[in-house]
């Protein structure tokens, strides 16, 4: 279990249930856990993603500017070190397996569905404080490690050509980070205001979700 039924993120997974399902259980995702997705979207996803998490790491550089103690800073540069050093590195590698250059991916065009959710995420950081980007973020962040764990129980990875894919975020590395971020949310919360923001955040929540479901279909549908 990556979170506690009465942390934050459990009470904004279960206001946004529809939105949820339909980003965890999407097709995209089920044909990765059954190895039937064809290789073209699985390429067009890769892409973008690099450019995503291009601009994901730019919000963790976000994070430590809005942050106020020099806990949260670290925890953000964590994040930041992360990304750019680190997860990046992997992409590329992984990408470069797939027939994928980083040449190319740097000189492919964002697609709306990219730009939609990563302005999405930096408009919250900007506009509120580091919970407001957090909970933005939280989707991508904790949505991955509960989509690798359910495919790894669940799905074929036998012959599968997308098994290091599941693997990488099953992994016990991936698992800690995202488990990490969930405790963050609950700090981040009793330091910046309590309950009488979760309607706040539980719209941002719903709303990077909805966009997470939507980067999914392009990269099923192009």
């Amino acid at each position: 279990m990556l979170f506690a039924a009465d942390s934050l993120f459990a009470r904004l997974r279960a206001a946004a249930y529809r939105e949820w399902h339909a980003y965890t259980r999407h097709a995209f995702v089920k044909q990765i856990g059954n190895g039937t997705l064809p290789e073209e979207a699985f390429q067009r996803y890769l892409i973008q993603d690099y450019l995503f998490l291009v601009h994901f790491a730019r919000a963790y550089a976000l994070a430590a500017y809005k942050s106020r103690t020099l806990a949260d800073i670290r925890q953000a540069a964590e994040g930041l070190r992360t990304i750019a050093d680190t997860e990046m590195k992997l992409h590329v590698e992984f990408c470069e397996n797939w027939g994928i250059s980083e040449e190319d991916m740097v000189a492919e065009p964002e697609a709306q569905e990219t730009m939609a959710y990563t302005r999405y995420v930096l408009e919250a950081g900007m506009a509120g404080d580091v919970l407001d980007l957090y909970v933005a973020l939280a989707p991508c962040v904790v949505g991955y490690a509960e989509i690798g764990s359910m495919l790894a129980g669940e799905g074929k990875l036998d012959g599968n050509p997308y098994r290091p894919w599941i693997e990488m975020y099953a992994s016990t590395e991936y698992q800690t980070a995202a488990r990490a971020h969930v405790t963050q949310l609950d700090r981040l919360l009793k330091n910046r205001g309590g309950d009488g923001r979760f309607e706040s955040l539980a719209a941002t929540f719903s709303e990077a979700t909805r966009l997470e479901e939507a980067f999914w279909q392009m990269g099923l549908e192009g």
